[in-house]
């Protein structure tokens, strides 16, 4: 059994083609600008591994060549072992899979990303301390997750929020651009402008949103950052 809060049918932004996403509840990081507010606290398991085959495979037709299922949350890797159950069944008519995930949950991973064909790795910060400002925890357990990664030779998509004031600057795409170099096999990397869209659930669980008089990120501007930054990592 699993915990999970939500499925979408047909994701068209989480990962490769058309997918399924699975929104597992559970996060160990509280990072200030989340939009998943809800799904930070394990609830109890509401659905079967058997349950959660047959609604993905409803929609197996849709997935095509290069679509499938996306794990994440919320944080994946805290239910890694519903998520390998469900995984096995999958493989079995050869669906993709992918992981969005931020890297911190419950090791070892080995097993879970023997199953997974692409991660799409979450980058919080750069530096470690504002890694721990930005999400309550230490950087290095994200990087324990990359040396797994690299170990398994694993197929990387890295997503990078991009927050007014705190990292919207040509310092942090610089030091982007030198962190992400530990990481192997990237494929594609995505800048993702911030939004306020979630002061809404906040308000509604009752939690306060400390971003809440931050004003979404200039798409433009976004933009910029992004073609900037593609310049300095191909060196050009």
């Amino acid at each position: 059994m699993g915990s999970v809060n939500s499925i979408e049918s047909m994701a068209l932004l989480d990962g490769p083609g058309v997918r399924c996403a699975v929104f597992l509840n559970g996060c160990k990081l509280r990072c200030k600008y989340c939009h998943n507010p809800e799904m930070w606290n394990m609830l109890d398991d509401n659905m079967s591994k058997e349950d959660l085959v047959k609604k993905i495979k409803r929609f197996e037709p849709y997935f095509k060549k290069n679509g499938g299922v996306t794990f994440s949350g919320g944080e994946a890797l805290l239910q890694k072992e519903f998520v390998i159950e469900v995984s096995k069944e999958l493989k079995k008519d050869n669906i993709h899979i992918c992981l969005d995930t931020a890297g911190v949950g419950i090791p070892p991973y080995e097993e879970l990303l023997s199953y997974v064909d692409l991660i799409l790795l979450d980058i919080k910060h750069t530096d470690k301390d504002k890694y721990k400002k930005l999400t309550g925890m230490d950087i290095k357990y994200v990087e324990e997750f990359i040396k797994v990664l690299n170990k398994l030779n694993k197929k990387v998509w890295i997503r990078q929020v991009i927050i007014p004031g705190y990292n919207d600057n040509i310092e942090y795409i610089n030091s982007l651009n030198t962190y992400i170099k530990k990481i192997n096999n990237i494929e594609k990397i995505e800048f993702l402008p911030y939004h306020s869209m979630a002061k809404g659930k906040y308000d509604s669980l009752g939690i306060d949103y400390v971003l809440k008089d931050l004003p979404d990120m200039d798409k433009k501007k976004c933009d910029k950052l992004y073609k900037e930054f593609i310049k300095i990592y191909k060196g050009e």
